[in-house]
């Protein structure tokens, strides 16, 4: 059974940091990207940042120079740093995995940003 869970979401000041954990389970074939997504509310979900297996990292450009997304070698735990955090990025934010076997998404958590 495939599993994501997401970590570290929180209620923070704005120029704060924060950072994101997604521990992933149950991936059996290659993984092809890691993903954060993030949806405010009345929003659309959107990509914020994209880890390809190959090729170039992804950024939004809303989220450029303050959001770095990382994985470890097994890529069994993703990671998003954000720094200098704004009120418009508050929203959950959502990990997702796209396999050979399929994409999946986690649960979500909440990043909070105050001004």
């Amino acid at each position: 059974q495939v599993q994501l869970v997401e970590s570290g979401g929180n209620l923070v000041e704005a120029g704060g940091s924060l950072r994101l954990t997604c521990e992933v389970s149950g991936i059996t074939s290659a993984i092809f990207g890691l993903g954060w997504y993030r949806q405010a509310p009345g929003k659309e979900r959107e990509l914020v940042a994209g880890l390809p297996r190959s090729g170039t990292t992804y950024y939004a450009e809303s989220v450029k120079g303050r959001f770095a997304i990382s994985s470890d070698n097994a890529k069994t735990t993703v990671y998003l740093q954000m720094n200098s955090l704004k009120p418009e990025d508050t929203a959950v934010y959502y990990c997702k995995v796209e396999a050979m076997q399929g994409a999946y998404w986690g649960q979500g958590t909440q990043v909070t940003v105050s001004s």
